[in-house]
């Protein structure tokens, strides 16, 4: 593991893999909370919540995906079941156990995480949460495959980041979606996003539902595109692993960025108790 001095926040270390390194940086004292973005995302989208869970008495590891932001994009497999095994290892590195937060396909991972090692997470924080895969067709499913070719897969993502902030969008909105189409636009990394386009599959998150035993708590934006119906789908998973839901107002898929105040409260509140129940 080495680290990079950074000139804004705190510095940016690395994990080492098998296939190159995964990015994050860690701030605070006490019960470890482990921040997971979702694909497309970067680290940073947290850059709201992580501040009040330090100020909350966490110590709080914000981290990229492979293929993602600061990480190696040297990858050759990508989604829920290569993030969860990320997870577990930041979570061994950093002498866990942890709560995992854990947004749109981080979400599926931490399920599988919680489900494989129960000894290593304290609770679930689902956020915008893909634990199933969604019903498509055929020609659907062709349309997205042809529109994140990695040639232009940066330009398409940055198209369409403004409707899956439905809702209220971040002040700074336009800056951080500089930055997550800065990074997409390298190469290597728009080819690693559209591979993991391509290799995320929620089939393993949903198998794993039934084995997960930590305190679960459902975060989804009401006006969530990616779901037909959010409150139903927040509701679903919620009974499925016995946690509290909560709907948030005038969000989309990035909650935690878009309403921060609300989700940082529900946060806040659940960990509270959920720490202390584990």
């Amino acid at each position: 593991m080495t680290t990079n001095a950074a000139s804004h926040g705190p510095a940016t270390q690395y994990l080492d893999r098998p296939e190159g390194t995964v990015a994050y940086d860690i701030q605070g004292d006490g019960p470890l909370v482990v921040l997971v973005p979702g694909m497309g995302e970067l680290r940073s989208s947290y850059r709201f919540l992580a501040p009040t869970l330090v100020e909350a008495g966490y110590r709080v590891a914000s981290t990229d995906l492979r293929g993602h932001g600061e990480s190696d994009a040297s990858f050759t497999s990508y989604g829920d079941e290569a993030t969860a095994s990320d997870i577990l290892a930041l979570i061994e590195e950093l002498h866990g156990p942890a709560v995992i937060v854990g947004n749109s396909l981080a979400a599926g991972a931490a399920v599988i995480a919680a489900a494989e090692h129960p000894d290593a997470v304290a609770a679930l924080v689902l956020v915008g949460p893909f634990v199933r895969n969604p019903k498509s067709n055929a020609a659907m499913l062709a349309l997205f495959r042809a529109m994140t070719a990695p040639l232009w897969v940066a330009r398409v993502w940055k198209a369409y980041m403004p409707s899956l902030y439905a809702g209220r969008k971040p002040s700074d909105f336009d800056e951080y979606r500089a930055a997550v189409f800065a990074s997409l636009r390298r190469p290597a990394f728009g080819k690693a996003f559209s591979a993991t386009t391509r290799q995320t599959d929620h089939a393993a998150a949903e198998a794993a539902l039934p084995a997960v035993q930590a305190p679960v708590l459902v975060v989804m934006g009401d006006k969530d595109p990616d779901f037909p119906d959010p409150a139903a789908e927040a509701h679903w998973i919620g009974d499925a692993l016995h946690g509290e839901v909560v709907l948030v107002a005038e969000a989309g898929h990035y909650p935690q960025a878009q309403q921060p105040e609300i989700t940082a409260s529900a946060v806040v509140g659940f960990l509270g108790s959920a720490v202390h129940r584990a």
